[in-house]
């Protein structure tokens, strides 16, 4: 009788081809990544911002030396005013200083005003927002100007 049976031998090399890893684990793991408080600032007062029913951000002094720094040639609006945050590596706590606009519920403006803003700020900085502290520092009437100097420029 003859037997029938195959051998199955492993080739060397195909046991070298095994891919193998280096530096261990995820490649989006390796490293840390930290974020500035300017950035969550940023972000959380433009956030702020977008919600219906905010007028201003800052107290009523900060808004007045801001649009005055807003005049100088080449300066930008800083969308950090009315925000102080403090970070931490996996958390951050914010807050915040609004003028609402007559009329309008405070309660419900400064309840949209979290939303949005731990919304935006946990989605692009993957930080924990443990808590966003709003102080309603100004009611803005509409018969009210802005408290922007004049120009003297015509």
């Amino acid at each position: 009788m003859t037997d029938m049976t195959q051998s199955t031998e492993v080739e060397p090399q195909a046991q070298l081809r095994k891919t193998t890893r280096r530096g261990g684990g995820d490649p989006a793991s390796r490293g840390r990544t930290t974020i500035a408080d300017g950035v969550v600032e940023k972000i959380a007062g433009l956030a702020a911002r977008d919600v219906l029913g905010v007028h201003a951000m800052g107290s009523g002094m900060s808004r007045t030396f801001g649009a005055v720094r807003d005049r100088v040639p080449g300066s930008s609006k800083s969308a950090t005013r009315g925000v102080k945050v403090e970070v931490g590596e996996v958390q951050t706590a914010l807050d915040l200083e609004i003028v609402v606009d007559y009329g309008v519920s405070i309660s419900d403006v400064a309840k949209a005003v979290r939303e949005n803003v731990v919304a935006a700020v946990e989605r692009m900085t993957g930080l924990e927002v443990v808590e966003v502290n709003i102080a309603v520092s100004d009611v803005k009437l509409p018969d009210e100007e802005d408290e922007e100097p004049e120009s003297r420029l015509q």
